[in-house]
């Protein structure tokens, strides 16, 4: 998909974070000059504008991008809770807004209602369950917006684990599916990147993995319950 615009330049980390994690590509302007200065040839993907910081540019920029000849959508305004007020007579400059602070799964999930009724853009291809999200284009982990710092092969083990919840694979299944047949290093490497990735998850998200005596490894919950 095309870069959404983000206003203002830079922009907050907490959402450049949350873009990137989403696998959504993005760039930043300070105004409509700038914007109109980086546009890509085939335009931008939408634009979220962050009214919170600089609220007269913010909303100048909102203007301008609605006066084009084709207006640009989907337009999604981060405000402040103080804002509320300011948007009743101006929603013909934005298509949505999410109160700021806002937390990154809220964010991704107002972005996927905006493009799934606008048309546009194309979503990256995610694995979910609960609060975990892999970004499969960019391997990127979170869990609960967290970033996760993986390896690769801690990736690849959770991307599989993650991909078939309540399934139980054996550590010869896993040794097979996700380091491959060639590979001659044991069934203690599954044990110890388990353990490895049961830290990383956290206290509160490491029973995602669950082991079944004498067979395996689990994947969140049983369609059969614990």
């Amino acid at each position: 998909m095309e870069p959404i615009l983000i206003f203002p330049d830079p922009p907050p980390p907490e959402l450049a974070q949350a873009l990137d994690l989403s696998g959504y590509p993005w760039k930043a302007a300070s105004d409509e000059l700038a914007a109109s200065r980086i546009e890509p040839e085939s335009g931008w993907g939408g634009a979220i504008i962050c009214a919170y910081l600089d609220p007269e540019r913010a909303f100048a920029l909102c203007r301008a991008l609605r006066k084009r000849d084709v207006p640009l959508e989907p337009l999604l305004l981060l405000v402040s809770g103080t804002q509320l007020g300011d948007l009743e007579l101006r929603d013909d400059l934005y298509d949505d807004f999410c109160l700021a602070p806002f937390h990154p799964r809220e964010l991704e999930a107002r972005l996927k209602h905006l493009y799934w009724n606008t048309g546009a853009g194309v979503r990256p291809e995610l694995v979910e369950y609960g609060e975990l999200v892999l970004n499969l284009e960019t391997y990127q982990a979170a869990i609960g917006g967290a970033p996760l710092d993986l390896t690769y092969m801690e990736y690849e083990l959770l991307k599989f684990l993650s991909s078939n919840p309540g399934k139980v694979f054996t550590r010869e299944t896993l040794l097979s599916r996700v380091w491959g047949y060639e590979y001659y290093g044991g069934a203690r490497t599954v044990d110890v990147h388990i353990r490895r990735l049961r830290a990383k998850l956290g206290e509160h998200h490491a029973n995602l993995i669950q082991t079944v005596r004498s067979v395996g490894y689990r994947f969140g919950q049983s369609r059969w319950g614990a």
